[in-house]
């Protein structure tokens, strides 16, 4: 399976998904922030998947989502918000992101949209 980094302030939230993905079979490393994600995919790990949530304190899951990339070109990204602005500023990462993932989201729901993503 997988190597998932997920970056998600929201403790409850990072656990819930965490918890679902290791039920699939992947191996899943949680960090609390954009910055910690940074730090982690700098760790010289390698990540099939990072899936940020856009907004959060430190670092946004934008500007992770840049910097991740330009780190690990090859690595799949998937974003998630409740914010329909912050969704909207995603557009223009096309590129680089394979989709955003509005919350809230049902277990089903996430667990099929990693599964498009690693898929992608």
């Amino acid at each position: 399976m997988a190597k998932i980094l997920i970056a998600e302030d929201e403790t409850a939230l990072r656990s819930f998904v965490a918890r679902a993905l290791k039920l699939d079979g992947h191996q899943v490393e949680e960090v609390g922030d954009g910055a910690e994600g940074i730090d982690r995919l700098g760790g010289g790990e390698r990540y099939d998947l990072l899936l940020s949530d856009i907004r959060m304190p430190a670092m946004d899951g934008i500007e992770l989502a840049h910097q991740a990339s330009a780190m690990h070109p090859t690595m799949k990204i998937l974003l998630m918000t409740g914010y329909a602005e912050q969704r909207e500023r995603a557009d223009n990462l096309a590129a680089i992101i394979v989709d955003v993932v509005s919350k809230p989201f049902s277990l089903p729901e996430i667990r099929a949209a990693v599964s498009r993503a690693l898929a992608a």
